[in-house]
């Protein structure tokens, strides 16, 4: 085998790691599953029982793939000679005509001794002038076969079309989709000439078994989800906003790191005022997942009726914090600064220069001919970053802009001996401009770089998020070079937000008990830390002996003794996630292994980072349905909801750029009124549609800062 060929035998593509209980494991992606016939699978991409492989190479996948298919061709085979007429066409109810056959009976007389079962009748079969001559098995045996055969086709039929299901499940797409001819030539296409005659699950399959076996899967790993909190605890995220309807409504999650799941959507109109109503339904939440499960609730908004129902469910549930989500938190601390008087003034000229340039079709034409970028506006997943990572992006094509408005091709243009266009390229000019561009990113970028790791992280972010503010704020102090009178405007909007709404002893606690950080020679534990560890411990902890017990073990952390000297160890606190961390040096001080987990295992985000379908809750908790609809209706979004929340790590993206521009941005619209081209409406056909809408992701630390992990020396 030359170096270019990949072994088709499945046992090179991965390892046993338990010969016991048959378990192997991938080579790409380190996926464990049952035995090499799932792995095959597995590598290639077929699902089914297993889970596809994200990092197989593509001609391993293929390769694999075209196994499974010789293999299934060659099952098919077999069971097919076992039956009267292997030979006839595979049609539904298909039998020949009596013109067509002529019998030629033959009985053959079996030697002495022999089982009359093995009789074997031969009939000569005439279809289309062509005769062919085909055995008759006789007895049980041959019936047999067919049903095995049956059962067979049937299971991979069913398994099919669950898999379709679940695309239209996992989609929230409408299931009469599934009737549409072009829906069933893809299908058909997709399986290949060979398989034309499959047939689709239905609408009422689709509405039917299908959906309530995948419900009935989904309810067990929900159930899965739920038995990790007795563990990890678990953070209660809602998730609220206003329909068209003027409806106040809201879903609610739990997230573990075992995953996130969908708990239930409210309609709150009648609570969103009231405090007492509002405290009395996030109890029912909490009871519902049980508050011995519950380390906190993380909400989306500030307002002070929810802020109250918040400060008395912490009174009742001793054990329960409540804090705002971090990425909100963040959004508003951006929000606030970009209303600063001079801040605010560079956003509008920054905008004018991108509405005017992206209005006419010449100028944005030119503009292509001169810069690295197809355009200046920079979208993202995060409305309130955008103007930041605009101004970033028109900053970092400072010089070649000033090029563009000096150049020949410039004033070449209509635009360039009209008001609109002499005032443009005297801002692009003016170097108090730019000035104050450097400004607005020395004190907003470090804030966006907390934002991008946030949507992006995978991981629980409990202890972490402490230290990462301490960090944007140091960046934001330092970009000015230490100048207090200069930075302090900006940290008093950060410190503001942070301390009212943001801040809960978990975060200072969770940095604490984070090993990368605590064992690190730049640690520091000042006043909020301090008393951020002792009250979680007063609350998470009723027992007083139970207390006394982790305090005597804190000292053992202190002091790196025991299992804690080896995990002090520069390799293992950095590379080891603290989660597991816990789990491997904290066993002999089983209480405060106990603690430290539960509080290291939250998040610190919302549940708008999950961006689930909000038109489907608002479909639910429309009234007038008849309750076997409105059942059906609770699966589907049930099951919708929970695929989503289950695959989201996979879609992660750390870019909060997005590829795409909202062609309504109202950093490219002129609002007041509509801009042509000096050649008129045809001018945009000699743009390329792609040019204008394709967004290059955001370079990695481009831009006046950027927050990235403490690296220290071992």
């Amino acid at each position: 085998m030359n170096a270019n060929e990949v072994s088709a035998n499945v046992h090179d593509h991965g390892k046993v790691v338990n010969q016991q209980k048959n378990r192997v494991q991938c080579n790409y992606c380190a996926k464990s599953m049952s035995g090499f016939s799932r792995l095959r699978y597995h590598l290639g991409c077929v699902k089914g029982d297993v889970a596809p492989c994200g990092e197989v190479p593509e001609n391993v996948k293929e390769l694999m793939k075209t196994k499974l298919l010789e293999l299934k061709r060659g099952t098919l085979g077999k069971e097919v000679g076992t039956l009267a007429y292997p030979d006839l066409p595979w049609k539904r109810k298909w039998y020949p005509s009596p013109s067509a056959i002529e019998h030629r009976k033959l009985q053959t007389t079996q030697t002495a001794g022999s089982d009359s079962r093995k009789d074997v009748q031969k009939d000569t079969v005439s279809e289309n002038g062509v005769t062919k001559e085909v055995s008759l098995p006789n007895g049980r045996r041959g019936s047999q076969k067919v049903e095995e055969h049956k059962e067979r086709e049937d299971s991979s039929s069913r398994q099919a079309k669950k898999c379709i299901g679940r695309f239209f499940y996992e989609l929230g797409t409408d299931l009469s989709a599934a009737t549409s001819p072009s829906f069933q030539r893809m299908i058909t296409a997709a399986l290949g000439c060979g398989q034309i005659g499959y047939k689709l699950p239905s609408c009422q399959e689709l509405k039917g078994w299908i959906l309530k076996e995948e419900v009935k899967e989904m309810q067990q790993y929900v159930k899965d989800v739920r038995n990790s909190w007795a563990d990890t605890g678990c953070s209660i995220l809602l998730d609220g906003w206003m329909d068209e309807k003027g409806r106040n409504l809201i879903n609610v999650l739990a997230d573990c790191p075992k995953g996130t799941i969908y708990i239930r959507s409210c309609d709150i109109s009648a609570s969103i005022a009231d405090v007492d109503a509002l405290q009395f339904f996030i109890e029912q939440i909490i009871e519902e997942v049980g508050v011995e499960n519950v380390v906190q609730i993380i909400t989306y908004s500030i307002s002070d009726c929810m802020a109250a129902a918040g400060q008395r469910l912490m009174e009742k549930f001793r054990t329960v914090f409540w804090t705002v989500s971090a990425s909100y938190c963040i959004e508003l601390m951006l929000e606030k600064i970009g209303m600063m008087d001079p801040i605010r003034g560079i956003l509008d000229k920054a905008k004018a220069i991108t509405k005017f340039i992206h209005s006419h079709a010449t100028v944005l034409k030119l503009m292509k001919n001169y810069t690295s970028a197809n355009t200046l506006v920079k979208p993202s997943k995060i409305k309130l970053a955008k103007p930041f990572l605009t101004l970033e992006n028109i900053v970092s094509e400072k010089d070649n802009l000033q090029n563009m408005f000096v150049s020949p091709g410039w004033n070449s243009l209509i635009w360039a001996s009209r008001e609109e266009g002499k005032r443009i390229a005297d801002l692009v000019v003016d170097p108090a401009f730019w000035t104050g561009a450097i400004m607005v990113l020395k004190a907003t970028i470090p804030l966006v770089r907390v934002l991008s790791w946030i949507n992006g992280s995978d991981k629980p972010q409990m202890g972490y998020i402490y230290d990462t503010m301490d960090q944007a704020k140091e960046a934001i102090a330092k970009e000015f070079k230490d100048k207090k009178s200069q930075y302090m405007p900006f940290w008093e909007v950060i410190d503001e937000i942070w301390n009212k709404h943001l801040y809960s002893p978990l975060h200072s606690t969770g940095y604490y008990l984070n090993p990368h950080f605590f064992y690190s020679s730049d640690f520091h534990c000042d006043a909020e830390v301090a008393s951020g560890i002792l009250c979680c411990i007063v609350r998470m902890v009723p027992d007083l002996h139970v207390q006394d017990v982790i305090g005597l073990q804190l000292d053992k952390y202190l002091w790196s003794e025991g299992a804690f000297a080896q995990g002090s160890a520069f390799d293992q606190r950095t590379n080891i996630p603290p989660v597991l961390w816990w789990s491997h040096y904290g066993r002999q001080h089983p209480e405060f292994q106990r603690f430290a987990t539960r509080i290291l295992s939250q998040t610190c985000d919302g549940a708008s980072r999950y961006e689930l379908k909000k038109s489907l809750a608002e479909k639910l908790l429309m009234k007038g349905r008849n309750p076997i609809e409105q059942q059906r209706l609770t699966d589907l979004i049930f099951l919708h909801y929970n695929l989503h929340l289950q695959g989201f790590k996979s879609r992660l993206n750390t870019d909060i750029v997005l590829e795409e521009i909202d062609p309504m941005d109202d950093w490219i619209v002129e609002e007041a009124k509509e801009s042509l081209s000096q050649n008129g409406d045809t001018a945009w056909m000699d743009l390329d549609c792609e040019d204008i809408t394709t967004i290059e992701h955001l370079v990695n630390g481009r831009g006046p800062s950027s927050i990235q992990p403490k690296v220290e020396t071992g």
